[in-house]
């Protein structure tokens, strides 16, 4: 049975008497504790919508949160309405909103100043466009950030957070348990069929991308504990996040420029097409490249072994 944790660490047996060690449930407790606050602050920002950073760093933020409930969910206590699926629905409404923001900075400020100038022309109506598609998509963000589900979700994280509850394992000394909590989502990561796909389009790579994402999560919960190694490899997993996003992206454009027609049809734009396009070979190899190097037996057999050494011998300063 759970129980009530008064005091966030307990002294561990390997410690001398009076040294605290903190334990698995009160280090998930400090991780959703940050988030939960974040959220809070990043709110009014959002719904002001008068920079797309905050979005940004709110969509960042509702991500980590869901992974630290997913990850230390086996730790927690939580009452049934916490509803972390909730939590996803929220994040995938900030998704097209910030598709879109992500869309128009790379027009404006990568591909647009590049173009002739009947290319341009052209492009004046679809800007205008993808600003009323965007207006819309906000429309959609304000209205599950205020929707009374959401926050009463927040209402009642906060409120766990003042008695929080925890399971037996949740009471365990942290460090010894760091491999449990980082294996479901490192596990098979090298198996997934993203990493050898043969198409820049394939829609495994947007999978693995989201794959990646939740290990490097994961891992930083943990990086104060890791050795060179491993940090070296969650900047690795945090570059090909952004490779494939960036694939992603020049991807998502494309597909707008192939099934629009009128002043956006591809036969009127042939420069920015043929950007885009050279764009994507460039992400692509750099990817390829990539891919082949984290998946290399020695660059694999290290990182497997430093997840399985993480934290042994450490100790939380």
């Amino acid at each position: 049975m759970a129980a009530s944790l008064h005091a966030l660490a307990i002294v561990s047996e390997d410690k001398p008497p009076g040294e605290p060690v903190i334990t698995s449930g009160a280090y998930a407790l400090e991780l959703i504790q940050r988030q939960t606050r974040r959220l809070g602050k990043l709110q009014a920002e959002v719904l002001a919508d008068r920079d797309p950073e905050p979005l940004h760093q709110l969509r960042v933020s509702l991500r980590r949160l869901r992974t630290a409930l997913v990850q230390f969910g086996p730790a927690l206590d939580l009452p049934e309405s916490v509803d972390r699926g909730r939590i996803a629905a929220v994040a995938r409404r900030t998704g097209l909103c910030r598709d879109l923001d992500v869309l128009r900075l790379r027009l404006q400020d990568q591909l647009l100043p590049n173009l002739p100038e009947s290319e341009q022309r052209s492009m004046e109506a679809a800007m205008k466009r993808l600003g009323r598609d965007r207006a819309q998509a906000f429309e959609a963000l304000e209205e599950g950030l205020c929707h009374s589900r959401y926050l009463k979700l927040l209402a009642r994280l906060h409120k766990w957070q003042h008695k929080p509850r925890f399971s037996t394992i949740g009471q365990l000394p942290l460090l010894p348990w760091l491999y449990e909590w980082h294996l479901p989502f490192t596990a098979d990561l090298f198996l997934h069929p993203g990493w050898s796909a043969e198409d820049p389009t394939a829609e495994a790579l947007h999978d693995l991308r989201k794959r990646i994402k939740g290990a490097r999560y994961a891992l930083e919960h943990f990086e104060h504990w890791c050795d060179p190694i491993l940090k070296a490899w969650i900047a690795e997993l945090r570059q090909a996040q952004d490779d494939l996003g960036e694939l992603h992206d020049l991807q998502f454009l494309s597909r707008i420029l192939n099934e629009s027609s009128g002043p956006l049809k591809a036969e009127r734009l042939p420069s920015l097409c043929s950007e885009i396009e050279n764009q994507q070979q460039d992400r692509w190899q750099r990817w390829q490249e990539q891919a082949r190097w984290m998946r290399c037996d020695s660059n694999r057999h290290g990182i497997q072994l430093a997840l399985l050494q993480l934290g042994q011998g450490s100790a939380r300063a």
